[in-house]
């Protein structure tokens, strides 16, 4: 809620020199320069809202708009409540939004109920937030305060946390302060942290000596120890102190915890007071809302200032401007635990009578009230769930279902209620709450089916992490059970099953989804089967895989998510790279509609690779940064170590290769890859490369040595991710005097992969055959590895080719052959911009007698950020900036604060002059 300070509430605040220092400096800080979003945390008590509240009278006081937020345990399970309180007093600019984030986020707030047949998609809800308030910002820079994070929804944290990440450019920052051991994961990491530690002994002292009866001598020190320099706790145990000077009251809660002793200091004041001021206190603890209407309208008749007074004379509440605000989180903790469980009911059973028109909230106070199962109350949750799940408010949903299931008595709806919740979860993109949802169906029914899709969705929440064994088996075994009772759960499975036993590489699981798929009679045009194929045996029966693979992509039309993720993965295996790019983007399209965040970073993961292996650089880096995101959020440790080795893989591409070693080692430490052969294979793929790019070819032989076993016939680490490597490290070997060794990789290799292999295995081996053939024999391979027209669709390995087949033909004094290879390796290299390459295509031409320029890379340009590059590649096609920030979701106003930061970068002053500057090799790559 946007209000003003109060001076009274924003006075001197002892022993905090550091951390107001530090907020003035995040609010104080020019538009443009430092840090926009801090984290605040510390223990209940410790002064965290009283600093909340000197940030936002000390930014009001600096000419700044206060955005207030406060998390609320009785509304946390509401969706997207605290983005109403946040977007409250902007409200009237969402009709200037455009028409898509407008919907949305109407729909997100509730008040727009049309077209109920789909959720809004989450990316325009937040998108939309973020718009309306850098308009808003526009007018007066911003600070958004958020008080008690730890209780607010997951559909506003996650809004909050995506605007967090977006404030570049933006005349908004973002104080979030949270409870140390409940920091939001949304929060916990990625951003900068300001821990309100206990008080020094000094500071703690000035405290007491400024309340209205400052405790002396052996008090003093037992005060002094008991607060163990929390701020609150020194307040009240002087209070308690003070009203009971023999100490004994004080004394007998010597042994209990700060914050249950806190909460016992504050229910110290309830049995002195009124009843009827004890029951509307009562009932704004139990209500979770700052609003005073929801108390008066569930107890008509005490709205006088008699009832509010004793408590606000007792210091537990301050009543203004028809808001109830409790002192500290802990009143209301100590008020609802002071009271009996049938006084707690009657509470919410009047609170949920004066709810009527608000079906969500009268639904919660009614499960609070619920004396054991309760069918009815159960439907309402369950109605509650979907209408959240409507409005995108998936979270919200899961845990409405999950609350709904508790209160149903019939196990097997109750099982199924927790499947529903574990759906959703999965939606909202939690994989570790869809395996806790999941584990508690086995206890609840013995239907094998409900059994095997809880199976299925614990299987599913391990799939995105490292624990590939431990999806395995939820996964296999479900696969294998209902293969001929229900063959479509099995085939979900096994498919869902086929990703980690391809991350994990082990001979033994692909082994298990050959055996259990001949188990399985698949419903006709069922996708799934081609995947858990492909995946099991990459290599065989490729021309009949692949007629497959056509025939369901012509015939699909209204296709599902899955149905593109499969066909995706399909044509990634299948070395169909360009149909691979298209289906998956296709994918990833599906889920920014649904919000699936688990699945979302695992498709933007093989879209990174994709269009890597495709040229598209640039796009694979954005690609990558988003799949390390969500991954990041979602928990996807999988995702989260392989987009970060992939950014790593790029870096050294284009020559940066400190920082690709630094990125990969930081991507990998503290995990042992050996259960993840794919990944293992990329990250000595990432530091072969850098050793490459910076021209030590030992160091990139000995990593690309280790993808394959040190055995008398080497094997591929990985059966598949390996042998695409091969080339490298015939040219590395070359380089190292290793050619014996990396010769009888590749013999071993050859005879695992057959005859019918990719026209890009194929240019892969026969490059490798012509680095390690003798000099007269080399020439048939190079030109085998040149000669398909599909390979330029691989433009980074077949520029490598024609840098090798044109080096070996200067050697063999053929220059004038050797410049028509070399130049067009050259072309590939620029438009790439993989520099170290760039540079020594660029020594064997002159080589050759050519007379090379310098790069046509302007220094301007490869001084660009991943992000000004595409957004000015973008802007250079003539989009507006409205239209850029909708595409790559950010805000106009950050799109104009980074145009203005690329056009000093290329020395030109607008953006008509961005085609010349950038050229045609520049345009998007995507």
């Amino acid at each position: 809620m946007d209000f003003g300070t109060d001076p009274a509430r924003t006075r001197e605040i002892l022993g905090r020199d550091r951390e107001l220092a530090r907020i003035a400096q995040l609010i104080d800080a020019g538009n443009d320069r430092g840090p926009k979003v801090l984290v605040l945390t510390g223990e209940a008590g410790a002064g965290k809202s009283a600093l909340v509240e000197w940030a936002a009278s000390h930014a009001v006081a600096g000419g700044r708009r206060v955005l207030r937020v406060r998390g609320s345990e009785g509304e946390k399970d509401l969706g997207f409540a605290g983005v109403h309180q946040l977007l409250r007093p902007v409200l009237s600019g969402v009709d200037r939004l455009p028409p898509r984030q407008r919907d949305a986020l109407r729909r997100a707030l509730g008040s727009d109920d049309t077209d109920e047949s789909q959720a809004p998609d989450p990316l325009l809800i937040m998108v939309g937030v973020l718009t309306l308030l850098s308009d808003a910002a526009t007018e007066r820079p911003l600070l958004i305060a958020v008080d008690d994070a730890q209780w607010l929804d997951v559909g506003s944290l996650d809004v909050l946390a995506f605007i967090a990440r977006r404030l570049e450019g933006e005349h908004i920052t973002l104080l979030l302060a949270a409870r140390d051991e409940a920091v939001p994961a949304r929060f916990d990491r990625d951003f900068p942290h300001l821990a309100a530690g206990p008080l020094d002994r000094a500071a703690a002292g000035l405290l007491l000596d400024a309340q209205p009866h400052p405790p002396r001598d052996r008090a003093r020190s037992r005060i002094l120890r008991q607060a163990a320099g929390n701020p609150l706790a020194l307040i009240e145990l002087t209070r308690a102190f003070a009203r009971d000077l023999d100490s004994r009251g004080a004394g007998s809660i010597d042994s209990l915890p700060l914050t249950a002793r806190l909460e016992h200091l504050f229910a110290a004041d309830l049995p002195a007071l009124p009843h009827d001021t004890r029951r509307v206190l009562l009932l704004t603890a139990a209500a979770g809302s700052a609003d005073l209407s929801d108390v008066l309208h569930a107890v008509p008749g005490l709205d006088g200032p008699e009832v509010w007074g004793p408590a606000e004379r007792a210091g537990l509440v301050r009543v203004e401007g028809g808001h109830v605000r409790l002192r500290h989180p802990l009143v209301r903790s100590a008020i609802y635990q002071a009271a009996s469980f049938a006084e707690r009911r009657e509470a919410h059973l009047a609170l949920a009578a004066a709810l009527a028109r608000e079906p969500d909230r009268r639904a919660w106070h009614l499960a609070a009230a619920a004396l054991g199962p309760d069918e009815q109350v159960a439907g309402a949750l369950a109605e509650s769930a979907e209408r959240s799940r409507r409005r995108g408010g998936y979270a919200a949903a899961a845990t409405a279902l999950e609350r709904a299931a508790e209160l149903t008595s019939e196990p097997d709806q109750r099982a199924r209620r927790l499947l529903a919740a574990a759906a959703s979860a999965m939606y909202a993109g939690y994989p570790q709450w869809v395996g806790e949802i999941a584990a508690r169906v086995g206890t609840l029914t013995d239907d094998p089916q409900l059994l095997a899709e809880a199976s299925l969705r614990g299987g599913w929440s391990l799939a995105v992490t490292l624990r590939h064994d431990d999806s395995l088996a939820f996964l296999l075994p479900v696969a294998e059970s209902m293969a001929t009772q229900a063959p479509a759960l099995a085939l979900d499975a096994l498919g869902t099953a086929s990703t980690p036993a391809y991350n994990s590489g082990a001979p033994f699981y692909r082994t298990e989804l050959q055996r259990i798929g001949g188990l399985i009679t698949p419903p006709p045009n069922r996708i799934d089967c081609l995947w858990s194929q492909v995946v099991s045996h990459p290599f065989t029966d490729r021309e009949e895989t692949l007629k497959s693979l056509t025939h369901a992509v012509d015939t699909l039309q209204d296709g599902s998510l899955s149905d593109f993720v499969m066909l995706g993965g399909t044509a990634w295996i299948l070395d169909e790279t360009d149909q691979a790019v298209r289906l998956l983007g296709q994918a990833l399209d599906h889920l920014r509609r649904a919000a699936t965040a688990g699945t979302n970073c695992t498709v933007a993961q093989a879209l990174a690779l994709a269009l890597f292996e495709s040229g598209a650089w640039t796009a694979a880096r954005s690609a990558a940064e988003d799949a390390f995101w969500m991954a990041t959020e979602a928990g996807a440790d999988n995702v989260t170590v392989g987009s970060s080795i992939l950014r790593a893989t790029l870096r050294a591409a284009r020559g940066d290769h400190e920082a690709a070693r630094a990125q990969a080692g930081d991507a990998v430490r503290g995990i042992d890859l050996l259960d993840s052969r794919s990944l293992y294979v990329r990250y000595c793929h990432a530091l072969g490369m850098a050793a490459l790019a910076e021209g030590d070819h030992k160091a990139a032989y000995e990593h690309f040595r280790r993808v394959f076993t040190q055995d008398f016939h080497p094997a591929p680490v990985h059966y598949h991710a390996s042998l695409y490597y091969l080339a490298d490290l015939a040219a590395a070997g070359v380089r190292a005097g290793q050619a014996d060794d990396a010769r009888s990789v590749l013999r071993a290799a050859e005879k695992t992969l057959g005859a019918a292999r990719s026209a890009r295995l194929d240019a892969i081996v026969h490059r490798a055959s012509a680095l390690l053939s003798d000099p007269e024999d080399a020439e048939p391979h190079f030109r085998a590895a040149l000669a398909d027209p599909a390979c330029p669709r691989w433009p980074f390995e077949h520029a490598l080719a024609q840098l090798d087949f044109g080096e070996w033909l200067r050697r063999r004094r053929r220059a004038a052959e050797a410049r028509t290879v070399l130049g067009t390796a050259l072309e590939f290299f620029e438009r790439l911009d993989a520099r170290p390459w760039i540079e020594r295509t660029t020594a064997e031409l002159r080589a050759t007698g050519v007379a090379v320029a310098d790069s046509a890379t302007p220094e301007a340009v490869a001084d660009l950020t991943p992000q000004e590059l595409q957004i000015a590649q973008l802007a250079a096609e003539g989009l507006t900036n409205r239209d850029i920030g909708a595409r790559l979701y950010l805000s106009p106003r950050t799109i104009g604060f980074h145009l203005h930061k690329i056009f000093p970068k290329l020395g030109i002053t607008g953006r008509a002059q961005l085609r010349d500057v950038l050229g045609p090799a520049r345009l998007p790559d995507h």
